[in-house]
C-alpha cells in the first residue's frame, strides 16, 4: 500500500474535492521507521529524493548522551523506554522517537535527534 502526502483528497469542510491532476511521484511516502530496542543495532540506508540517501535505524542498543553539567558526552547503552509523549503506547513497545524518555546506564536522558531520519540516538542527561 502507497503513502500519499498531496493535499488533493479532502476538504476542511468535509465536500468532495474533485482532483484536478493524478497524484505525483513527489508527493509519495513511507511507513515510518519505529526505532526499536534490542539486543543488536540494525540500520538500512535508503536512496530518497534527488538521489540522496538517508541511514535509518530500525534497532537501537546505545545512545549518545551529553551531560548538560560538564557538556561531556558519553555513549551509554539504552535499559528501556519510559515515556513518549507523541504516543503512550510507543513507550509499551519499546519504541524510540524524538522527545522520547529513555533509561540509560548515565540515568534518564530526552531523545533529541531523529533515529529514523538521522541512524543514530541522541540524547540529553536529565536531572
Amino acid at each position: 500500500m502507497g503513502y500519499y502526502h498531496g493535499n488533493d483528497l479532502k476538504k476542511p469542510s468535509g465536500g468532495k474535492k474533485r482532483p484536478y491532476r493524478g497524484k505525483r511521484k513527489y508527493e509519495a511516502g513511507r511507513p515510518p521507521t519505529e526505532t526499536r530496542l534490542s539486543e543488536r543495532e540494525a540500520r538500512k540506508i535508503i536512496r530518497v529524493r534527488g538521489g540522496n540517501s538517508k541511514v535509518r535505524l530500525k534497532r537501537a542498543v546505545y545512545a549518545n548522551i551529553i551531560d548538560p553539567s560538564s557538556n561531556k558526552a558519553q555513549k551509554a547503552k539504552i535499559i528501556r523506554v519510559l515515556e513518549t509523549p507523541a504516543h503512550t503506547e510507543f513507550a509499551r513497545r519499546g519504541i524510540i522517537i524524538k522527545g522520547a524518555i529513555i533509561e540509560t546506564e548515565l540515568g534518564k536522558a530526552k531523545v533529541t535527534s531523529r533515529p529514523g531520519q538521522d541512524g543514530v540516538i541522541n540524547a540529553i542527561l536529565l536531572k
